[in-house]
């Protein structure tokens, strides 16, 4: 195993590594430095939580109270974005309060939900009404199609929106959206403007100046991964171990310890655990044969420990020296609907008693500050420079996903999409299913986080959405977009202070990445990302970078 630059393929991203002479691994004691450290803080009144009470656990709702409330929270906020957008227009457009009153032949803006009739879309009634013997048609990776069509509905009805402006506008079911326009003799509304309920406020932090205390050097980093897939079948062990050896500051030349000792926790955002294929009969018969025909050879994999004992002791190598988040994923033992709830702990043997070491829900809020926090006062204190982290494991962006065509759609545009929209999960639950909430909508994003996390994505992708408020006040939300580990093998980090991200990359030379051929993979040392994203054009032609 040696250092060396990356592969050109990450190169030709627009990412540039430093030169690191080749050297073996060698250990060093993780004694030799301190980390910063970052404290978790209650978080604030404005946050809700995903944590479902045992008295909330019940399914006997209609999941029509979920639109309702969405549209109750956000429609008054689009409805003043709308009025501060068109209200200087010549023709003078009137608010009209329910899409079923709009006037053929006058111009006027309503506010509704949107919802995509979209013919490859999983539709209950029609499976229900399939023959038994037939089997299910295989799962579509778009829903989108040139037959779809774009309803805006409220309480009183629906109506059909057209015009040329809507193949402009990123819409899936579920956004709260305004238009502008006039009803045709048809009985469509034709779209000539739109608007959105645009950035939530964000709580008020302080300065760089005064949040960096001790210079950049002192700056705490958090890192993110996603996707280590324990247990699949292309091994990412070795990927895995050097991230351990890596973040306890026990390899790698003395130069590449300073990242490493800033890092002061991790969060791993889902898909920790690989997913479990189920075979046919007689594909697992002949499976059972091949092991027993094997068992005499000594073959190692049939005797491999259960994956998860696998996760809880990388687990537990990490949590001795960092603070560690663990959120479920899509292919985690959890629940399939939003929000997952935290994994058991139980499951995690000994570093499950490691107080630092925390089972969150997907999605979940973290919100942390620097330095360490030992009472109420000091957490008040702390409170103004603490910075609020949203974090999930990847279902809400890449179900978006399937809505709208690839040309121009980046999955690092549709995020920032989702919080110009103000929710984080608008399919849920037309086509990701989620907690049939009866008071409240908890994927609403009532405030805009300072760090905006997702896990389960095929390419790593950042931005700095910048922006403002209704009133005016600056608005920055850092995103990022965090890759397979088990097919990358990227670590994300960021920079709690500046936030300015970096990635590191670990590999093996000679070794198969989780699905992949063979191939030259080499540890570079911490790399600074670009802040801004490839063009769509660059993201879909097969480029490393994000797309």
């Amino acid at each position: 195993m040696v250092f060396g630059e990356p592969n050109n393929a990450t190169r030709r991203a627009g990412v540039e590594f430093e030169r690191v002479p080749s050297t073996t691994m060698s250990a060093s004691t993780s004694n030799s430095f301190s980390r910063p450290a970052t404290s978790v803080l209650p978080p604030a009144s404005n946050t809700p939580s995903f944590i479902l009470a045992s008295n909330q656990k019940s399914y006997k709702h209609q999941y029509s109270n979920i639109y309702f409330l969405r549209l109750q929270a956000l429609k008054e906020i689009v409805v003043q974005n709308a009025k501060r957008r068109w209200q200087h227009l010549a023709d003078k457009p009137t608010l009209v309060p329910r899409v079923l009153e709009v006037t053929k032949g006058k111009i006027c803006y309503v506010v509704g939900t949107v919802y995509m009739e979209m013919p490859l879309k999983p539709n209950v009634l029609v499976d229900l009404a399939r023959d038994n013997s037939i089997p299910p048609p295989p799962p579509v990776s778009k829903f989108y199609s040139s037959e779809d069509k774009v309803m805006l509905e409220d309480e009183s009805g629906r109506i059909r929106l057209v015009g040329d402006s809507l193949k402009t506008i990123r819409l899936t079911t579920g956004v709260i959206l305004g238009v502008l326009g006039m009803e045709t003799p048809n009985g469509d509304f034709e779209v000539v403007d739109h608007c959105f309920a645009g950035l939530a406020p964000q709580v008020a932090t302080d300065s760089d100046e005064e949040m960096n205390v001790d210079g950049p050097s002192s700056d705490p980093w958090i890192g993110v991964i996603s996707g280590l897939e324990v247990g699949s079948e292309a091994s990412s062990d070795a990927r895995i171990q050097m991230l351990i050896e890596y973040l306890t500051a026990e390899t790698g030349l003395e130069a590449d310890q300073v990242p490493a000792s800033q890092i002061s926790r991790l969060i791993i955002a889902g898909d920790s655990l690989a997913p479990i294929t189920m075979a046919g009969r007689g594909d697992y018969q002949s499976q059972i044969e091949d092991k027993k025909a094997r068992k005499n050879a000594q073959d190692t994999s049939v005797f491999t420990p259960h994956p998860i004992h696998n996760l809880a002791s990388h687990l537990l190598d990490i949590g001795r020296t960092l603070p560690i988040h663990v959120l479920p994923g899509e292919t985690d033992p959890a629940g399939t609907i939003l929000p997952q709830q935290p994994l058991p702990r139980a499951m995690f043997g000994e570093v499950s008693k490691l107080p630092s070491f925390v089972c969150e829900s997907n999605p979940t809020y973290i919100r942390l500050a620097p330095g360490i926090v030992e009472d109420e006062k000091t957490a008040a204190q702390k409170g103004a420079s603490a910075r609020t982290l949203l974090v999930h494991s990847g279902q809400p962006l890449n179900d978006i996903f399937k809505y709208l065509p690839n040309r121009h759609n980046s999955r690092l545009a549709l995020l920032e999409a989702t919080l110009k929209w103000r929710h984080m999960a608008p399919t849920a639950p037309d086509t990701l299913w989620c907690h049939p909430y009866v008071n409240n909508d908890p994927f609403i994003l009532k405030d805009t986080p300072d760090i905006y996390l997702v896990g389960g994505q095929t390419r790593f992708g950042t931005k700095l959405v910048v922006g403002e408020d209704l009133k005016k006040r600056r608005i920055q939300c850092r995103v990022v977009m965090v890759p397979n580990f088990s097919r990358t093998g990227t670590l994300v980090l960021v920079n709690l202070r500046s936030l300015e991200v970096k990635c590191v990359q670990f590999g093996v030379s000679g070794m198969t990445g989780a699905g992949g051929a063979p191939e030259e993979v080499k540890l570079p040392k911490a790399t600074q990302m670009p802040a801004e994203p490839l063009s769509s054009e660059q993201q879909m032609g097969g480029s490393p970078g994000p797309m």
